[in-house]
């Protein structure tokens, strides 16, 4: 029996989901370049498996993962489903034969992408549904969503999704998705040394709509990777917990998705979140980000 807290509970905002903050992303139980299965199956199953077993009841996921991948393992390894798993998805693109990432945003995808999920994973509806804006690369770019945006909410209303959320946004397209349906949470590119949402955090924290940063540690220069390698050995720990336990300590409203394909790697990252980061140590942790806007 764990008796790790998870980094505490969060309840998404006008939703009876409470998860615990760190919580489980399955992006990786797919193959090479998120294409294809796994390398190896059964430790797939068994992450998955451990990681409900030690109280994860956040799973994010996407049937573009693999593509079906993801969600056809989540479905064999946890369903029928414990009682309060949070099983969150994503629509907004497609994985076609060359393992390219395109855009799958009419409103026929869309609706084509929620009765995929609903298969894949054996459910009679999703209980939080993100709409993936395709932005450039790996950042978001302005554009109207409401047209995607306005599709979900349709879908919310016939009880296929129970809440939406909306994943790399600019805080324009958050707004303008409000305006059509409540927003649960917001999934963006965020970390130590990539703090560009440092403002959207706050704000949605004001209003107690849940953050839930990609690439955890994403986008370091070796200099910046230094000084988180110091701190991680000054505390034991490895570089990944620290970036992980300051992501906790950063705002009550992030969670954490952390993704892996292996169980030990899945027990480092549960961890991190009994993790305690004193103010020197975030202070220096702080740091990383000035210095990283300093070197472009």
């Amino acid at each position: 029996m764990s008796t790790t807290t998870l980094g505490g509970s969060y309840t998404f905002p006008g939703t009876s989901l409470t998860v615990n903050r760190m919580g489980y992303g399955a992006m990786q139980l797919a193959g090479p370049g998120v294409f294809g299965p796994p390398k190896d199956h059964d430790e797939a199953v068994a992450v998955l498996r451990e990681a409900v077993a030690a109280g994860v009841n956040h799973i994010d996921t996407s049937d573009y993962y693999g593509p079906h991948v993801t969600n056809e393992i989540i479905r064999e390894a946890l369903h029928p489903y414990p009682a309060g798993l949070v099983i969150v998805t994503k629509l907004g693109a497609r994985r076609p034969e060359d393992g390219s990432w395109q855009p799958w945003t009419s409103p026929q995808n869309l609706i084509d992408g929620v009765h995929d999920n609903l298969r894949h994973l054996g459910l009679d509806a999703l209980d939080i549904v993100n709409y993936r804006v395709m932005g450039s690369g790996h950042g978001p770019s302005e554009g109207s969503i409401s047209q995607q945006i306005s599709t979900l909410a349709d879908l919310k209303a016939e009880g296929l999704i129970r809440h939406i959320g909306v994943s790399n946004a600019t805080h324009a397209q958050i707004v303008e998705a409000k305006t059509i349906t409540p927003i649960v949470c917001v999934q963006n590119h965020y970390n130590l040394a990539n703090r560009a949402d440092d403002a959207l955090v706050d704000d949605l924290a004001r209003h107690g709509i849940a953050y839930v940063p990609f690439f955890p540690l994403g986008g370091f220069t070796p200099l910046q990777s230094s000084t988180l390698s110091s701190v991680a050995a000054k505390l034991g720990v490895t570089p990944m917990q620290v970036a992980l336990a300051w992501l906790l300590h950063r705002s009550p409203n992030i969670l954490l998705i952390p993704g892996t394909s292996s169980r030990a790697h899945l027990r480092e990252n549960l961890a991190a979140a009994e993790l305690t980061l004193c103010a020197n140590v975030v202070a220096e942790l702080d740091g990383i980000a000035a210095t990283a806007h300093v070197a472009h």
